[in-house]
């Protein structure tokens, strides 16, 4: 089945935030494991929850003011716009966030979820919800990233078709080895990728 849904991340994907994770973390008390801080903030107690959740807030709105948007974005909108692809943005940052840079430079797409909507990647139900509000199914469906939250997510909900794009080396240990993914190294080479495969796909229904 052609690819009729995209699935976008926003921190490292589309969004540049100078944000230093590894940093971040040791702010908060986290090892550098695969688990989602979010994962780990929901363990702690109250008090130990509220600090870390008040730290990560502080450096997701630094993220926001201090960050650019990644070349080559308004281009792959563009591309699956023209090829009549849905496109939702899912992350696990802040509603705030995400309006504020999808506000900030006009960026549009028809679903965008956060961790406020209650689900946060690795969970299959992000993308799954996602799905829902854009009327398409897993096999319909591809997921572009660049963590292994990303990868694990798209996975579990049974999404094939996953693009990573510049994964930062600290995250590449964490990448699961047994699940494919096509790597790109910039947005204009997931829209390469993206056009390869709907060609693929155009010339096996034929």
């Amino acid at each position: 089945m052609t690819i009729c849904a995209a699935l976008l991340d926003l921190d490292g994907t589309i969004w540049d935030a100078p944000i230093d994770w590894p940093r971040l973390r040791r702010e908060i008390g986290l090892p550098l494991d695969s688990r989602p801080i979010l994962h780990h903030l929901k363990e702690m107690t109250p008090k130990a929850r509220n600090r870390g959740l008040s730290i990560l807030e502080e450096h997701e709105a630094l993220g926001v003011a201090n960050g650019a948007l990644i070349p080559g974005t308004h281009e792959l909108l563009r591309f699956l716009k023209a090829r009549q692809i849905k496109c939702a943005l899912v992350s696990n940052n802040s509603r705030q966030s995400v309006q504020a840079v999808l506000g900030r430079h006009g960026l549009a797409f028809e679903a965008a979820l956060t961790r406020d909507d209650g689900v946060f990647k690795p969970d299959p139900e992000a993308f799954l919800a996602a799905l829902k509000q854009l009327e398409m199914t897993p096999d319909q469906a591809i997921v572009i990233g660049d963590t292994h939250l990303d990868l694990l997510a798209a996975h579990r909900a049974g999404i094939t078709d996953v693009v990573l794009v510049a994964t930062k080396e600290w995250m590449k240990p964490l990448l699961p080895e047994d699940i494919f993914y096509h790597k790109a190294a910039d947005l204009f080479e997931v829209q390469a990728i993206i056009a390869r495969l709907l060609d693929q796909a155009q010339r096996q229904n034929a």
